[in-house]
C-alpha cells in the first residue's frame, strides 16, 4: 500500500469525537492500521471535542452530529474557531438529512455514514486532509434533494430559475461536465481522475473551474445545480 501523509510529510492528525465506545473503538482501529494516518484523540461530547482539537492540533476531526453537552452543529461552529482550523467531517446516519444539511451549511467539509466500509472511511479522511470535500455515496441524494426543495444550497437558490440553471451550465466543457456529474455523486478528487483518466491537479482544476463558472462556492452547491440540470436522476 502507497504510504499517504500531508503536504508537509507528515502523518493526517485525526481527533475522533463519538459518546458510542464502541463507533469510537471500531473508527480508530480502521485508522490506526491505515498508511499516513494518526489518531491523535478521542472526545466523548462537543465540549471535550472542542478541548482535545485545542490541545492535539487535528487535521481532521471525525465528529458525531449527535453528541450530549455540545451537539455536532455547535462543535463544529467552535471547532472552526480553532487556530490552525481543523477540516470536520460529520459522522451520520441515514436519518440525519436535516442535520447534514445545517452542519454543511455551518462549515463542515463533508459527511459520512457510520456504517461505512474501512476504505471508504481511509478515503474520506485522506480526502479532508488535503481540503477535498467528503460526500457519503449513501446520502448524498437525499441531503441535496432536503437542500433542493428547502430552496438553499446555491446562491439566489429560491429564485432560480431554469433558465438561470441552464446558464450556469452552460459555459461548463465537456469535461468539466464530465468532472461535475461525477462529484454530485460524492466522490474524491482522486477517484474523479481514475473514472476518467486524468491527474488529481487536472481535477481539481475543472472543479475550480466548475464552482467559478457555476457562481458557487462549494461542490455541494455544484452538486445541485447538477441534479437540477439532469446531469443526475
Amino acid at each position: 500500500m502507497t504510504e499517504f501523509s500531508t503536504s508537509d510529510d507528515r502523518p493526517v492528525r485525526v481527533l475522533l469525537a463519538d459518546d458510542e465506545e464502541l463507533i469510537r473503538h471500531a473508527v480508530g482501529m480502521i485508522l490506526r492500521h491505515a498508511d499516513g494516518i494518526e489518531v491523535v484523540g478521542e472526545a466523548v461530547n462537543g465540549e471535550d471535542a472542542v478541548r482535545v482539537a485545542a490541545e492535539t492540533r487535528p487535521d481532521v476531526a471525525l465528529v458525531d452530529i449527535r453528541m450530549p453537552v455540545l451537539d455536532g452543529l455547535a462543535t463544529i461552529e467552535r471547532l472552526l474557531l480553532l487556530q490552525p482550523r481543523p477540516r470536520v467531517v460529520m459522522l451520520t446516519t441515514f436519518g440525519d438529512e436535516e442535520n447534514v444539511t445545517q452542519a454543511l451549511r455551518a462549515g463542515a467539509t463533508g459527511f459520512l455514514l457510520k456504517d461505512e466500509g474501512p476504505q471508504e472511511l481511509i478515503r474520506a479522511v485522506r480526502a479532508a486532509a488535503v481540503g477535498d470535500a467528503v460526500l457519503s455515496p449513501g446520502v448524498t441524494g437525499a441531503v441535496i434533494e432536503r437542500m433542493l426543495n428547502s430552496g438553499a444550497g446555491t446562491p439566489g437558490a429560491e429564485k432560480a430559475s431554469d433558465a438561470d440553471t441552464d446558464r450556469r451550465l452552460a459555459s461548463l466543457t465537456g469535461r468539466e461536465r464530465d468532472v461535475l456529474a461525477l462529484l454530485a455523486q460524492g466522490l474524491a478528487n482522486l477517484e474523479i481522475g481514475r473514472q476518467l483518466g486524468i491527474g488529481v491537479g487536472t481535477v481539481k482544476t475543472h472543479v475550480s473551474a466548475i464552482l467559478e463558472k457555476t457562481d458557487t462556492d462549494s461542490r455541494v452547491q455544484a452538486a445541485i445545480l447538477a441534479y437540477r440540470v439532469g446531469l443526475l436522476s
